[in-house]
């Protein structure tokens, strides 16, 4: 019989109380640069920002503030690295507003740089990232990001939002994924 540790709980890397109070530091931020925002939209990136968004504006002092959702994926293995398949666009016009782009994890950067663009074209006054990880020795494009949460080695992390296979989102810390990866 063989043994599968997808079910084993994550070692864990970033605890939940570091969480929330670099969550409540990045969330200050936010609140002081944008407190003369005349409109500030929220996107986060689906699915594995969602905790993380709804944490963060919940300790975002500014009202009133719109929110919205892209979805993507990348292209089969058959085209080139870097090719971003938008499976949801947002709902709101970007036109004239600061628009914070919140993010579960940098990695390469492919995605972050097509949807930054994205929203530069469609005439966003200002676009700032939000991300709570980066693995900046996985960049392959360059992605200012603006507010960041931890920066951390090249691991396999799960919990918090980010997933393997759907599993593991629901876990309040971040952890280290050790089992098979398939």
């Amino acid at each position: 019989m063989t043994s599968d540790n997808s079910n084993h709980y994550p070692r864990p890397l970033i605890e939940q109380a570091d969480l929330e109070a670099k969550i409540g530091e990045l969330a200050a931020a936010v609140t002081r640069d944008y407190r003369d925002s005349e409109r500030l939209v929220a996107i986060g990136v689906l699915k594995g920002s969602v905790f993380f968004l709804v944490d963060l504006l919940k300790r975002v002092d500014l009202a009133p503030l719109e929110v919205d959702f892209f979805q993507t994926s990348s292209y089969g293995a058959a085209t080139e690295p870097g090719e971003v398949k938008i499976l949801k666009d947002v709902d709101v016009s970007v036109r004239g507003a600061d628009v914070l782009l919140i993010e579960d994890i940098v990695d390469t950067g492919y995605t972050l740089r097509t949807i930054l663009d994205l929203l530069r074209f469609r005439k966003a006054k200002s676009v700032r990232l939000c991300t709570l990880l980066d693995k900046p020795s996985r960049r392959k494009v360059d992605v200012p990001i603006d507010y960041c949460g931890f920066q951390i080695e090249d691991l396999f992390v799960v919990g918090y939002g980010l997933d393997y296979n759907e599993r593991f989102r629901n876990l309040p810390y971040i952890g280290v994924y050790e089992g098979e990866i398939r």
